[in-house]
C-alpha cells in the first residue's frame, strides 16, 4: 500500500534530522529525494547523486524545473551555492573511496541483522540495481525508508530476507511510518515511535522481535 504525501513528508522529516553540518549525503529515489526540502536553515551539506552532481538542493517548484538537471532516478532537481557536476565514473568513484558520510536509501525488506534487498523482486522487471550496493557497502551510515510492511500486509522487517540481497549487514536505522528502529551487534531496537502508532501495533506488524529503547521519543 502507498503512503500519503503527509506520511512520506514526516518519514522524510525525521531522517533530515540525521544530517549535520558538512556532510556529503546520496539520496535514493522515493521518499529519500523529498529529505531537502525538510533540512533546518543553515545546514550546509552536499546532496550527492550517481550521476553526478554534488550540491543538490530542495525539489523545484512546478514550473521552475530545469530540464538538464535531475538525480540518479531521473526526477528535476535544484542545485545549492557550490555544487558541482561530473561523469558518473566519478561520481561512483566518491562512493567507493568513501566519501560519502551517508546514505538514505528506499528497500523491499530488511533483517534485524541490517541486511539490505532493495533490488530485484525476482522475475519482476526492474530498471536496475544503480549505485545500491557500492552506496550500501561504502557509506558510513545507511538510513532506510520505506513502508512498514508491503501492499499485502507482509512486515519488510524480518528475521531473515526472502529476497536477493543488495549487501549483508549494513544498514544503521530504519524509519517506517510507523516507528524508528536502530540496528546495532546486538541486533534490532525500537527507539522512537510516530503517534498515534503503539508499540504493540509495531510489533503486529514487525516480522521479527525487537528490544525497546528505555527512552521511548513519541513523534507526533
Amino acid at each position: 500500500m502507498g503512503m500519503g504525501v503527509e506520511i512520506r513528508d514526516r518519514i522524510a522529516k525525521r531522517a533530515a534530522e540525521e544530517i549535520k553540518n558538512g556532510m556529503i549525503v546520496n539520496l535514493g529515489i522515493g521518499i529519500p529525494s523529498l529529505v531537502p526540502n525538510h533540512l533546518p536553515a543553515g545546514t550546509n551539506v552536499m546532496f550527492h547523486a550517481e550521476n553526478g552532481i554534488t550540491g543538490m538542493g530542495p525539489s523545484p517548484e512546478k514550473g521552475k524545473e530545469d530540464e538538464n538537471l535531475c538525480n540518479a532516478g531521473g526526477f528535476p532537481v535544484s542545485v545549492v551555492k557550490g555544487a558541482s557536476y561530473c561523469d558518473s565514473t566519478i561520481a561512483f568513484g566518491m562512493i567507493r573511496r568513501g566519501r560519502v558520510d551517508m546514505t538514505i536509501l528506499g528497500s523491499l525488506q530488511v533483517s534485524e541483522k541490517g541486511d539490505l534487498a532493495n533490488w530485484i523482486v525476482p522475475g519482476k522487471k526492474v530498471p536496475g540495481m544503480g549505485g545500491a550496493m557500492e552506496l550500501a557497502q561504502k557509506a558510513r551510515k545507511v538510513i532506510v525508508l520505506m513502508n512498514q510492511t508491503d501492499k499485502y500486509g507482509n512486515s519488510k522487517i524480518v528475521n531473515e530476507c526472502s529476497l536477493p540481497l543488495t549487501s549483508a549487514r549494513c544498514v544503521d536505522m530504519i524509519i517506517t511510518e510507523m516507528a524508528v528502529f536502530q540496528i546495532t551487534n546486538h541486533g534490532l531496537t525500537l527507539t522512537e515511535l510516530f503517534a498515534p502508532h503503539s508499540i504493540h501495533a509495531v510489533r503486529a506488524k514487525t516480522g521479527c522481535d525487537f528490544t525497546i529503547s528505555g527512552n521511548v521519543r513519541v513523534i507526533n
